[in-house]
């Protein structure tokens, strides 16, 4: 079956009435957890973005608790595991000031893990992508927002 485009799909679901439209969208999120998580987002969490924001930082932290710290090998599986799930919350809000703010608080915690992530090559090259891409959303900020995260971010690097 051939996928129509983003453009089609908007003309033809402009074309649909309000209860069709209500019944395309619950069951689109009956096929995949993203889709659900996504419409949760949209539905009750996108009006305070602070306690969405707040919310991920919790969950993060139990994240990196569990961890397994009896191998390096084990860490990168849990970090990767970790920075896939913060990456999709990113990807539902679209908004560069949550994804600084999560990436800054992904590094920091990445950073205080025992034993030090600087003596793996993987993880420690990992931690730089992050911050690199950090740095690349933040030059797209508002000025106040840019000198906020930016000595943030120059703790981090330290």
């Amino acid at each position: 079956m051939k996928t129509a485009s983003v453009k089609e799909l908007k003309t033809e679901l402009n074309d649909c009435s309000n209860s069709e439209l209500i019944e395309l969208v619950l069951r689109l999120s009956k096929f995949k957890k993203e889709n659900k998580e996504l419409l949760t987002y949209l539905l009750y969490k996108a009006s305070d973005e602070d306690a969405y924001i707040a919310g991920i930082k919790i969950e993060v932290e139990q994240l990196f608790q569990e961890i397994n710290t009896s191998s390096y090998y084990f860490m990168r599986k849990s970090v990767r595991k970790i920075l896939r799930i913060v990456k999709t919350y990113i990807r539902y809000s679209k908004k560069k000031e949550t994804e600084v703010e999560l990436l800054l608080y992904f590094c920091k915690r990445l950073k205080d893990l025992k034993p030090s992530i600087m003596r793996n090559i993987t993880l420690k090259n990992l931690f730089e992508r992050q911050v690199v891409s950090i740095e690349k959303s933040v030059a797209t900020l508002h000025e106040d927002l840019q000198y906020d995260y930016t000595v943030e971010l120059q703790k981090l690097k330290k």
